[in-house]
């Protein structure tokens, strides 16, 4: 009886499938991934790198206590605790207790990590991650035929995590390079790779989301192919057999595959690696501004149609930011022709323009919309944050009132205002009520409330009087060297 019932269940099923009103996604057939592994795999390598041995008998690599090189999460510890980033080792991955790392070169070499890669000409260059290659001494290339090549870094890119190798080899597979604004989300992708050092594993999965900040430099591809460490520097292919990203970063609570990994768009990388073979670096474009995101909280008071935009917090000095007339507060709506709807659009916009261009730009600037000239300069490379300034030290009240927002304050001493770049303000010296619990702290400076300019006590306590009570105003503070908006409630 049950098979009978399980026949008519099927005979109903099929017909449904058929029927020419069925849902589109129900008579669509599962994809084979065969002939594209057929096609792609050839072209993915292994990459695997050493170090030198210290002095001491330790590599470079800082690793949990006990765990072997050759243990499989030997690649995922390097990535995310890479030396001088607050591992052991200090800064650049040298340490106190060797104060030359020219010993090392006639140490014997151990295994350091292993990631994977991507031949993208025929004559022999290799795309991966800097993080793959990152500090490495030697780095060698695997084939899944088992040939094996001694590369050559041509060059690698931290704020990207791009990296280029070259081998002494010709005619070999490669892959061809697809359009990732083209991709859709929904749609499949494919994924090959040494996950745990386990050469040429293939996963698929679909595309989860585009355009994803992750707070780095790129907007990234979200899969849910399954990436585990290891894969890091392989292909994300599309059903055509084509590269649209990298697979770069993995997001984990274990070190293991948990639904949600990302891509770098192979557009984006392949412009790094084209200036890498060419020039050996990376040229950006820069303005010189700190940004920050905009809020509807800031916007609606401000004046703002929508939250979009980037925030100006600090105007770098003698940079083509200051010299175009951007100034703090300043919201930077259009570059170049381009909107910029979040403030990550901004670095990536001014970064991949060429350095001398001249541009327009858009602000918003006290409930007006103003347009600014300047030239873009060249980003210098990457160095280690300078350290913050103190808050200034807590000075004796001075013509400071009460008011609605807890405020007390002092006028700016012209010194203070010339040091921190400002035109004039208030020096905050009392929190208290509605601003306390906004995180404003005593060495804060008030610039304006709503737009309206506060150079002097007598002016911050006009402005002040004319706030309503429960609706939010807006002040923009600077802090150090870098100011943002921060909304208030005036208390009733």
């Amino acid at each position: 009886m049950s098979q009978l019932i399980n026949l008519m269940l099927s005979l109903v099923l099929g017909l449904t499938l058929l029927m020419p009103g069925a849902p589109a996604q129900a008579r669509t057939e599962l994809p084979q991934f065969a002939d594209l592994v057929e096609l792609a795999g050839p072209a993915v390598v292994n990459i695997r790198t050493t170090a030198a041995r210290r002095s001491n008998g330790r590599t470079r690599i800082p690793l949990p206590e006990g765990m072997d090189e050759n243990d499989p999460f030997f690649e995922f510890f390097r990535r995310f605790f890479p030396p001088g980033e607050g591992g052991p080792g200090g800064p650049g991955g040298r340490s106190p207790d060797r104060p030359d790392e020219r010993e090392d070169r006639d140490q014997p070499q151990v295994p350091r990590g292993v990631g994977s890669g991507f031949v993208f000409t025929s004559d022999g260059y290799v795309m991966t991650n800097h993080h793959v290659v990152d500090g490495a001494d030697e780095i060698f290339v695997t084939f899944s035929d088992d040939r094996e090549f001694k590369a050559k870094l041509i060059g690698s890119d931290k704020r990207t995590d791009v990296g280029v190798l070259k081998i002494d080899a010709t005619e070999l597979p490669s892959l061809t390079i697809g359009d990732p604004n083209k991709v859709r989300v929904g749609e499949w992708v494919l994924a090959i790779g040494s996950p745990f050092g386990l050469n040429n594993t293939v996963t698929a999965g679909i595309v989860s989301a585009k355009g994803r900040d992750t707070g780095d430099y790129l907007p990234f591809i979200q899969t849910d192919v399954a990436v585990n460490p290891g894969n890091s520097g392989g292909p994300l292919i599309n059903m055509n057999g084509e590269v649209i990203g990298i697979n770069s970063q993995i997001y984990s609570r274990t070190g293991g595959f948990m639904g949600i990994s990302f891509a770098i768009p192979i557009d984006e990388a392949m412009n790094v690696a084209n200036q890498l073979r060419e020039e050996g670096r990376v040229v950006r474009g820069r303005i010189g501004v700190g940004i920050a995101e905009v809020t509807k909280e800031i916007a609606e008071p401000l004046g703002l149609p929508n939250a979009d935009g980037a925030l100006v917090r600090s105007v770098a000095e003698d940079g083509p930011a200051e010299a175009g007339g951007v100034q703090i507060g300043d919201i930077i709506v259009e570059f170049d022709g381009r909107e910029i709807t979040k403030a990550s659009d901004l670095p990536r916009i001014v970064g991949g323009t060429k350095p001398g261009t001249a541009v327009s730009m858009k602000v918003w600037r006290k409930g007006v919309e103003k347009s600014l000239k300047l030239t873009v300069g060249e980003m210098t490379p990457e160095r280690g944050a300078a350290a913050a300034k103190p808050a200034p030290e807590k000075r004796e009240r001075a013509d400071a009132s009460a008011n609605s927002l807890g405020l007390g304050v002092t006028t700016l001493p012209a010194d203070k205002a010339r040091e921190m770049r400002v035109p004039g303000g208030v020096l905050v010296e009392a929190v208290e009520g509605p601003a306390r619990e906004t995180g404003l702290r005593p060495g804060d400076v008030v610039l304006t409330i709503n737009n309206v300019d506060v150079d002097s006590v007598p002016k911050f306590n006009a402005t002040t009087a004319k706030l309503e009570p429960g609706k939010t105003a807006v002040l923009l503070v600077q802090r150090g060297e870098s100011a943002q908006y921060v909304p208030l409630k005036p208390a009733s």
